[in-house]
Formats: structure tokens, C-alpha cells, sequence
């Protein structure tokens, strides 16, 4: 009878963290669980193997990786299709030189690989390629004359300004200061290449980023020449704006009218 109640007790304080755990993270906690069962028969079924006497295994080695089981390969589609649209624009254009402010350190690492490249942002890169330099600067005020830069990329970071995400100081027109500031920096024929989310109306998703629509876009580079530009809605890359489909990524690239 006291076994019995001992496992009532234990059962029902289970039950009841099990409840709480799910409240906080929802299903998250039991894949995780399930995963951690998975991960342990695994090891049990590979150490009953005929084993490979060049490595040692011990439980003292573990190091459980329980999210990497999936179906197809875990992608973020935006920062998929837009380093690859913006690493193939640069490719093509060949410039002697490129600028980034703000960027995915991958993608710039990777176009460093064919072009010299300049990465300007608030925080340093601390790792080392030869191809690759940096400059501590702020988009709001980069550390370069006026027209002097040939070619210029700037990914998913303009809607992020003046928000405080970033420590950055709030200003509801920090977007606007910043394009401003790329417009300073470019040099008459350079090119520029610039993704911000779309949306059905500009707005704010505090203090995540703002959105923006078309026009607004357009707007804001009225001055400017386009070249190209394309959407991310979803898994799929679309060759125009289409307000029904709601929020979205638009990819731009603009030429500074000589």
C-alpha cells in the first residue's frame, strides 16, 4: 500500500511538471524527451557493435545533438535566397571592391572569397580572412567620403534601425536617416544591393523591425535607378510584389543615377 501511494505521488507530480513544462514551451519539451530516449538506445545499439578501436566512447564524451533528425534540411528561406540572389549579383558585377554594413558575417565571408569586401558594423568580427577587412561604424553615420563607394550591400538591416533591438538608440525614423546614408556613400553608377521585410502597410513590429510596402520603397529610392528586384514569400522567390500575400522579404537592387 505504501509503494503504491509512493507512485500515485510520483505520477502525479510528473503529470503535473509535465503540465507546467508545456505551458512554457509546448511541444518543444516532449521531442525533446522523445529525442533524449532515441539518443540513448542509439548509443546502447552502437557500443554493442563491433567496435572501432582507434576511438574511445564513454558516456563522459556525450554530447546529445536531438533537433538534427529531420526530413529535409533546416533552411531559413529569407537568409537563403538573399545571400544567394546578393553573392550572384556581385558575382556578375565584379567590382573591385565591395562595402557591407551589417550583413550575415557568412555571406560576407563567402564573397570575400572572389571580391575584396569591407565589412562596416557596430560590433567587430573578431575571426580573420585574408580577403576580408573590417571598419567599426554605424549605418547611421559610416565612416566614408561622399560617392566614394562603388558597390554596396546592406541585408535585412535597415528595418532594424532605431528600434533599440541592437542597443542601438530608438528613433522612429532611424530607417529613413539610414538609406539616407547609403545614398551619401555611393558613388554615382555604384551599385546597391538591399532587402527589408514587405508587408500590406509600413509598420512596426517593435522592437523586432518595421516592414514596408512597395511604394515606400520606391519612395525612398525615388532618386535611384532599379535594376532588380524580387520577393521572398514563404519557401518561394516571386518576381513582384503582390500585396495579398502579406508579409514577405523584398530583395532590391538599385544603381545611383550618375
Amino acid at each position: 500500500m505504501f509503494k503504491d501511494s509512493r507512485i500515485v505521488k510520483l505520477v502525479r507530480t510528473s503529470v503535473n511538471m509535465l503540465s507546467l513544462l508545456y505551458g512554457q514551451f509546448g511541444a518543444t519539451v516532449f521531442k525533446g524527451a522523445m529525442g533524449l530516449v532515441s539518443f540513448v538506445k542509439d548509443f546502447r545499439n552502437y557500443t554493442s557493435m563491433d567496435g572501432n578501436s582507434r576511438f574511445k566512447t564513454s558516456v563522459r564524451f556525450f554530447q546529445p545533438m536531438l533537433r538534427d533528425r529531420t526530413g529535409s534540411t533546416p533552411l531559413d528561406p529569407v537568409y537563403f535566397y538573399q545571400d544567394s540572389w546578393a553573392a550572384g549579383k556581385i558575382f556578375k558585377l565584379k567590382p573591385s571592391h565591395h562595402y557591407d554594413v551589417g550583413s550575415s558575417a557568412k555571406f560576407v565571408g563567402i564573397i570575400s572569397q572572389f571580391v575584396p569586401v569591407t565589412m562596416i558594423d557596430i560590433r567587430p568580427v573578431e575571426l580573420k580572412l585574408e580577403n576580408l577587412h573590417f571598419r567599426k561604424g554605424s549605418l547611421l553615420a559610416l565612416p566614408f567620403e561622399d560617392s566614394s563607394i562603388e558597390s554596396l550591400s546592406t541585408l535585412c538591416v535597415v528595418e532594424h534601425i532605431g528600434l533599440g533591438r541592437y542597443s542601438d538608440p530608438l528613433d522612429p525614423n532611424g530607417s529613413e536617416k539610414a538609406i539616407k546614408e547609403l545614398k551619401r556613400v555611393l558613388r554615382p553608377g555604384g551599385d546597391l544591393l538591399f532587402s527589408v521585410p514587405v508587408d500590406v502597410e509600413c509598420r512596426v513590429y517593435f522592437n523586432a523591425h518595421r516592414s514596408f510596402t512597395r511604394d515606400y520603397v520606391m519612395e525612398l529610392f525615388k532618386d535611384m535607378e532599379l535594376i532588380e528586384e524580387r520577393y521572398i514569400y514563404g519557401d518561394y522567390v516571386h518576381g513582384s510584389y503582390d500585396k495579398s500575400r502579406g508579409f514577405g522579404t523584398g530583395l532590391y537592387h538599385f544603381r545611383k543615377v550618375k
